[in-house]
């Protein structure tokens, strides 16, 4: 299959999913795997749907995800607890990054 072809056909294949979440109205987060980040205040954030931890320090928790990389930046981060699904980072969060 030439290049042309296999992108139309990976098009094709995207709208099609696109349809049928929307039509079965399936939660998007799930269905496309996207990082689900939530902040409590400025002292922990919830990060689901994270694929591994690239870097871990005391300032910088850097995660790879499905689509990108998010950096939690502060002082004093530790990570209180990790599932395959979820992790809890704990500290004085200032910013929270996004890296394609």
């Amino acid at each position: 299959m030439g290049k042309g072809k296999k992108n139309k056909f990976n098009q094709v294949k995207e709208n099609v999913k696109s349809n049928i979440v929307e039509s079965l109205e399936l939660p998007r987060d799930i269905m496309y795997g996207s990082v689900i980040i939530t902040a409590m205040g400025h002292n922990e954030v919830l990060v689901e749907n994270y694929k591994g931890i690239i870097e871990y320090t005391q300032e910088k928790i850097r995660l790879q995800t499905k689509t990108c990389q998010v950096t939690v930046q502060g002082k004093q981060l530790v990570v209180e607890y990790y599932t395959n699904e979820e992790m809890k980072i704990t500290g004085f969060i200032q910013g929270i990054l996004y890296d394609s």
